[in-house]
């Protein structure tokens, strides 16, 4: 699951798929040695996902990479667009690492009582639908004008309405075909998860039959669908973030920092309750931010708990961050050997991956 997820959430925070690959694999190693919840998975989440794509956005717009060509045209500098958006997401998440483990050392981990359950699930609802209308361009396969302030989102709903008579058919076709048989074999995972020993990993079946398709039927030259693209294999060093960016992005990251922190400590409460022991709220605040100030130093974006994750960890038999430990592992396996051979995984596929997982 660390592998579609990581992919996947990357599309939202406007990164490359690789750095959400990296995403799911140092935090959850700093999370084995300081955490306290014994279930939960640290890695990609949504709602962070998209906090950090609308800062990335918003500083690095497409608008200040275009370039002027001999003949008169413009292109869009995607190597140099993308470079810029890693500096600034790293930067965000060592700031927020840097507060989540300031507000542990002073105790502050007595503000989850006032963050409600209700206010919780209402957040994550609005991000969810903040994430699928994010991605309806890809889904489609148009170019929306970006909107940015008070009803952004129904003015992009508008907009992507208005360009539907250029809808890229092959894209469409691929979005419609992997979302169906996504959201068909999450139900049957959900209508027999007491007869099944663990559920149908349906979304790695499908990104690598996808891949597997999308290679050897020429899909990337015939039909000119877009593909996630190189994967780099190995580790990258670790690099200081730009400290000039922070006076940017500091209420974006305490923001960040808060809301990681609820998701975090309000699902290992829950597994701590049902299992019968205890999470230290102000440890976790603390092993939060060292997920992410040390994650953050090696193109790491900010990261929490995700409950579909936890929840698969818990019913597969995880008692220990042991389990975390072993999906790291993996995870740096693919960095290292295996991640080349998705690299034409289409695009779209990993939207259809973001529209079943916030389902």
């Amino acid at each position: 699951m660390h592998l579609p997820q990581g992919m996947a959430y990357a599309l939202l925070a406007s990164l490359r798929p690789v750095f959400g690959l990296y995403s799911s694999l140092y935090p959850v190693l700093v999370y084995f040695i300081f955490g306290t919840s014994r279930h939960i998975s640290v890695g990609t989440f949504a709602v962070i996902s998209i906090m950090v794509g609308s800062v990335t956005e918003r500083l690095a717009p497409d608008s200040n990479f275009i370039v002027n060509g001999t003949n008169g045209t413009e292109s869009l500098n995607v190597s140099e667009r993308d470079s810029y958006r890693v500096q600034i997401a790293c930067s965000l998440t060592v700031l927020t690492g840097i507060f989540q483990i300031l507000l542990g050392v002073v105790r502050f981990g007595f503000v989850v009582t006032y963050l409600s359950e209700p206010l919780i699930r209402g957040y994550t609802t609005a991000s969810a639908c903040h994430v699928c209308v994010s991605q309806l361009k890809y889904l489609f396969g148009v170019t929306p004008t970006r909107f940015t302030g008070p009803f952004s989102i129904i003015y992009t709903v508008v907009e992507i309405f208005r360009l539907l008579p250029q809808t890229r058919i092959p894209e469409l076709v691929v979005s419609l075909v992997s979302l169906t048989i996504l959201i068909v074999f999450k139900q049957i995972n959900d209508c027999h998860k007491r007869k099944l020993p663990l559920p149908i990993p349906i979304e790695l079946i499908v990104i690598i039959t996808a891949t597997i398709i999308t290679y050897f039927c020429g899909l990337r030259s015939e039909y000119l669908i877009d593909v996630v693209g190189e994967i780099p294999s190995g580790l990258k060093a670790p690099h200081v973030p730009d400290t000039t960016l922070f006076s940017k992005i500091i209420v974006d990251a305490f923001t960040v920092a808060i809301v990681g922190y609820a998701i975090t400590i309000s699902l290992g409460k829950t597994f701590a309750l049902k299992h019968g022991y205890k999470v230290d709220s102000n440890q976790e605040l603390v092993a939060a931010g060292l997920c992410n100030a040390i994650g953050g130093l090696f193109q790491c974006y900010a990261v929490t708990a995700s409950l579909s994750r936890s929840l698969v960890q818990e019913s597969t038999g995880g008692k220990t961050q042991v389990a975390g430990l072993v999906s790291s592992v993996i995870v740096l396996i693919i960095v290292l050997k295996i991640g080349s051979l998705f690299e034409d995984l289409p695009k779209v596929l990993c939207v259809s991956l973001l529209f079943s997982l916030t389902n």
